[in-house]
């Protein structure tokens, strides 16, 4: 009888010993992440650094755009986690008026949506952009990164709000009325008899044709982009600074 009970007491034992092991592994395997609690947001899956080359290859961009004002933009683009819609627009003051500098692209269905002449602020320069400022009646335009607002009826109809995101850049672009709008000015047969576009007091304007289409695609927080080969704003600018040899 001795001999059964305490065979019987060492079977309860190893029992019990078997469940408590079944058990912790029902829970470890409950408890883990699966593969869809783990992903990655779409536009956080590769870094700037990885979907740079395959954008610009993708868009068929070569030629067309500027490679390094298009690779800063795509850099500042995923930076901005305030945006809204997956719409980038760069201005490339690095081209001259007479050529076609500003670009929209659709980041999600990777394509080039719009290219068009753009003007500059009349204190900025003649036909190429070359001075830029942030201060209220410089008459200048203002470098760097924006996310784009609403849109009004304004002098110059239909206009979109630019909100100007880097501090001593561009910040004050509301406080100066910098917005997109349709101007005369901007109409590629100005060129003809000028040698050059028309020009703002600092707002990038573009040709009447295109404005409601350009301001309809990137309104509504995208981000847009202004470009030129600036060091003192490269050594400024928060956006790109630490991304300039990573990419």
């Amino acid at each position: 009888m001795h001999n059964f009970i305490t065979e019987y007491n060492a079977m309860h034992k190893i029992f019990l010993a078997v469940s408590l092991i079944t058990v912790s592994v029902l829970v470890l395997t409950s408890s883990a992440p699966t593969c869809e609690s783990r992903t990655v947001p779409e536009h956080k899956k590769e870094a700037p650094a990885s979907v740079y080359s395959e954008l610009y290859e993708t868009m068929d961009l070569d030629s067309i755009v500027n490679p390094e004002a298009f690779r800063l933009a795509v850099t500042g683009y995923y930076k901005i986690t305030e945006r809204k819609r997956e719409v980038l627009t760069l201005i490339d003051f690095s081209k001259p008026s007479t050529e076609k500098r500003l670009f929209v692209f659709d980041m999600k269905a990777k394509k080039l949506l719009f290219s068009s002449v753009v003007s500059h602020g009349k204190n900025s320069g003649e036909k190429y952009a070359t001075s830029f400022s942030n201060e209220y009646g410089s008459y200048k335009s203002s470098l760097g990164f924006y996310l784009t607002e609403n849109t009004y009826q304004g002098r110059n109809g239909y206009s979109l709000i630019l909100d100007g995101l880097e501090e001593g850049i561009n910040d004050k672009a509301k406080e100066r009325a910098i917005v997109m709008h349709g101007a005369a000015y901007s109409n590629p047969s100005i060129i003809k008899s000028t040698g050059r576009l028309g020009r703002s007091f600092g707002c990038p304007a573009v040709p009447q044709a295109l404005s409601r289409p350009i301001i309809d695609a990137i309104k509504g927080g995208s981000v847009l982009y202004i470009y030129a080969e600036k060091p003192e704003y490269f050594a400024q600018s928060q956006l790109i600074d630490s991304s300039l040899n990573q990419l």
